[in-house]
This record gives structure tokens, sequence and C-alpha cells, in this order.
């Protein structure tokens, strides 16, 4: 925390991370992206409230991109997290990414990206 109470550095990154959350609160509402919209996202597969199959935590034991295109299903976005359903090998598998393990976020679509430190975060 910043010696004069605030950690705008903190309340930066959380504002940023309601950009994505509110990008993905669109897609849930419309259950698509609109045009060529996709989504890339990064976590860190270890962070707390994380819930990934183990294989894909053995896969991928630091961080993990998922991409949000045309095959997701079951978005759900909370203040806190998201869920989805991507299949990996044809197999159905279901994510609990909380927002603070979010490490990037990119839509090559309109060449915007975000960058985060993973912050510890409270799971619903």
């Amino acid at each position: 925390m910043a010696a004069d109470g605030f950690d705008y550095e903190k309340m930066a990154q959380e504002a940023l991370r309601g950009v994505v959350r509110e990008a993905l609160k669109r897609v849930q509402k419309t259950g698509a992206l609109p045009g060529r919209h996709h989504f890339y996202l990064t976590f860190k597969t270890r962070h707390a409230g994380v819930d990934i199959a183990d294989y894909l935590t053995e896969k991928y034991p630091d961080e993990m991109t998922i991409v949000l295109e045309h095959q997701f299903y079951d978005l759900t976005v909370t203040d806190r997290r998201f869920e989805v359903t991507l299949r990996f090998a044809g197999v159905p598998q279901h994510l609990v990414i909380p927002f603070g393990a979010l490490t990037r976020f990119y839509d090559p679509s309109v060449r915007f990206g975000l960058q985060f430190e993973a912050v510890e975060d409270e799971v619903d």
C-alpha cells in the first residue's frame, strides 16, 4: 500500500479487470461474441480459486491461455470470477477462473490487450 493510504496501482489493476468482466458479461448476455471478436485469456493455473482438470494443471503448471471464439459453453460471470466449458481434444471441461488469476487479455480482432499481475482474490 502506498504511504498515503491509496494503492493506485491495485485500484488501476482492478479497474482494468473490470473491462474484462464487462466484456465477458456482454458475451454471457448474448451467448456469442459479436462480429470477429474473440478473446485470449491467460491465467495462473495454481491461483487460489482456479478449478480446472488435474491433467490441464499438469500440462500447464504455471499459466494457461484459453480462447473464447466459436465453441464455448455455459459462460457464467460473477463479480469475482468466470466459468466456462471448453473442449480439449474433444472432451468438455468446465473451468472456473477468478479474475485475480488473470495475467493477460487480448482481443486480436481490434488489437486490444491488457496485462495484469495475478493477485490473491477472495473466492465466491
